[in-house]
C-alpha cells in the first residue's frame, strides 16, 4: 500500500480553533460558585516543620476551608510513590506545599496564605547531585541520596567485554559533558477544576498529559473508587512532558470534597517556573576506544541525573537514557552506568525526549571530539560506524529498517557539504567488514 501521507502537509484538526481563540483550556470553564485555591509553600529547601498555626488564617473572610496533611486520606502518590501531597514533618525542596486555602475570591485566598504562621528548624541542603553522591553529604531523605535499581545503585547496562574493547583500541577518547537542566515554559500553566455533581461523582477538569494514570492517584489520595471521579482533559495548552505528573488536581478534589463545593487551582507564570516539574541536569562521563581507522569498538558512559527531591519519573528517564546513550552507531563492548541522584531541588520530570536528548547531545560531541583526535572528517566518523541493517544495540535489540546512512546523505546534500565518492556509494544493507 503506497504511502500518501509523507511529504504532504496535514491540517491539525484542532489548529483553527485555537488561533481563533474558540479552544476551551481548563481555565476558560466557568461554573458558578467556585471557590480559589492558593497553597502555603515552604520558604527553605530543607527543613523540619516545628509549628504551623492556621487560626489566622481561618478567620479571614471569605475563607472557606484550609487543609493540612491530616486532611488527606493517603498523603503519598507520585511514579514512584514517595512524594507528599501536603508535607508532614519536614520538607526537602523550596516551594513544597503544606498547606491549601480555598477562598472566595483571589484576594481572600491569598491574605489567608500571608496569616498562615510556619516554624521551619532549617536543615543544610544539597543542590550538587556529585555532592550528594558523597558518603558524607546530608541526607536528602533517609534511606540515602540515590536511587536504587533493584539491588544496585545505577542502571547498567552491559554488551560485550568492555576491557577486551579497549584492548583492540589503537587510542582511548574521554570526554565529560554537562547537559542544564530545563523549563518547558508552555503556554498553559498547571490548572484544575474540581466540580461535585449532584449525583455524588466528582467532576475534574485537567490540564493532565497522562490522566487515567492521575484517575488512579486521584482516586487513591482522596479515598473514592474510580467509579466516583471523572476526568476531563485532552486539551492541553503546551505540555512537552510537563504535564505527566499530577500537580493540580489532587488538590482541587480534596477542596471539594471537604466543602462541598467547586474549586479552581491555577497556578501563576512563577509557580510554574519555580515549583513545576522540569527537565533535570546531568554529568555524563565518556571513554571510548577507537582504532585509527575510526572504528569505535568500545564505549563507557558513566551518567548521573539530578532528580531534585523526589523520584517522579526520573528512574525510567534514567533507564531510556542507558538504553540510547551508545548512540545509532554499532560498538560491540559497551558498559553504561546510570545514576538517579536526590538534591534538595524541585522535583525533575519528563521533557522532551525522556533522557535521550542530553544523551545525544553528549554523544555527538564525543564523536567530534573523536574525530578530531584521529585527524579525521566527523562525517566519515559517523558513516563508519552508522548502525547497519541486522546488527545488534547495546540493549541487544537486532535493528531492522535501518537509514542512518541515507538519512546523512540527504543531510549533506542539504547542508552543501560533498561527500566523498565511498560516502555517497554506502548503504545501510551493506553487511559491515571486519
Amino acid at each position: 500500500m503506497a504511502l500518501n501521507v509523507v511529504g504532504q502537509r496535514v491540517k491539525r484538526y484542532d489548529g483553527l480553533a485555537h488561533v481563533a481563540g474558540e479552544t476551551r483550556f481548563v481555565d476558560d470553564v466557568i461554573v458558578p460558585g467556585t471557590l480559589v485555591a492558593k497553597g502555603l509553600r515552604s520558604p527553605v529547601p530543607k527543613g523540619l516543620i516545628k509549628k504551623l498555626d492556621l487560626s489566622a488564617a481561618e478567620k479571614v473572610p471569605g475563607v472557606v476551608a484550609v487543609i493540612t496533611h491530616k486532611d488527606v486520606p493517603n498523603n503519598r502518590y507520585g511514579w514512584g510513590g514517595d512524594q507528599y501531597v501536603l508535607a508532614e514533618d519536614h520538607v526537602r525542596y523550596k516551594g513544597e506545599l503544606i498547606a491549601v486555602v480555598a477562598a472566595e475570591d483571589e484576594d481572600a485566598a491569598l491574605e489567608a496564605v500571608d496569616k498562615m504562621k510556619l516554624e521551619i528548624e532549617e536543615q543544610e541542603p544539597v543542590f550538587d547531585p556529585l555532592e550528594a553522591m558523597k558518603p558524607d553529604a546530608p541526607k536528602v531523605r533517609p534511606e540515602g541520596n540515590i536511587f536504587m535499581f533493584g539491588d544496585s545503585p545505577c542502571r547498567k547496562i552491559i554488551f560485550g567485554d568492555i576491557n577486551e574493547g579497549f584492548k583492540k583500541a589503537d587510542i582511548i577518547v574521554e570526554g565529560k559533558y554537562h547537559h542544564q537542566s530545563l523549563k518547558h515554559a508552555q503556554l498553559e500553566p498547571h490548572a484544575s477544576l474540581a466540580v461535585p455533581e449532584a449525583t455524588g461523582r466528582l467532576t475534574i477538569y485537567t490540564v493532565s498529559q497522562a490522566m487515567y494514570f492521575h484517575l488512579t492517584w486521584v482516586c487513591n489520595i482522596v479515598g473514592l473508587p474510580m467509579s466516583k471521579v471523572r476526568m476531563i482533559g485532552g486539551t492541553v495548552g503546551g505540555g512537552f512532558g510537563s504535564k505527566n505528573d499530577v500537580h493540580a488536581d489532587h488538590i482541587t478534589a480534596l477542596l471539594a470534597l471537604k466543602t462541598g463545593r467547586p474549586v479552581k487551582w491555577r497556578w501563576t507564570r512563577e509557580e510554574d517556573l519555580l515549583f513545576s516539574t522540569f527537565r533535570g541536569s546531568w554529568d555524563m562521563e565518556f571513554k571510548d576506544g577507537v582504532t585509527k581507522d575510526g572504528r569505535l569498538v568500545a564505549r563507557q558512559v558513566k551518567s548521573i541525573r539530578d532528580s531534585g527531591a523526589y523520584t517522579s519519573l526520573n528512574a525510567y528517564v534514567v533507564d531510556k537514557h542507558c538504553f540510547l546513550v551508545a548512540g545509532p552507531y554499532f560498538i560491540p563492548n559497551v558498559y553504561v552506568e546510570g545514576y538517579c541522584v536526590y538534591t534538595n531541588k524541585p522535583p525533575a520530570s519528563s521533557m522532551r525526549g525522556f533522557g535521550i536528548t542530553p544523551a545525544t547531545y553528549a554523544g555527538e560531541m564525543q564523536m567530534n571530539k573523536i574525530a578530531e583526535a584521529l585527524g579525521m572528517d566527523p562525517w566519515e566518523l559517523r558513516f563508519k560506524n552508522a548502525f547497519r541493517e541486522g546488527e545488534m544495540t547495546a540493549t541487544q535489540r537486532v535493528v531492522d529498517a535501518v537509514a542512518l546512512i541515507e538519512t546523512m546523505q540527504t543531510l549533506a546534500g542539504v547542508v552543501g557539504k560533498e561527500l566523498p565518492p565511498h560516502l555517497k556509494a554506502m548503504t545501510s544493507a551493506q553487511k559491515r567488514e571486519g
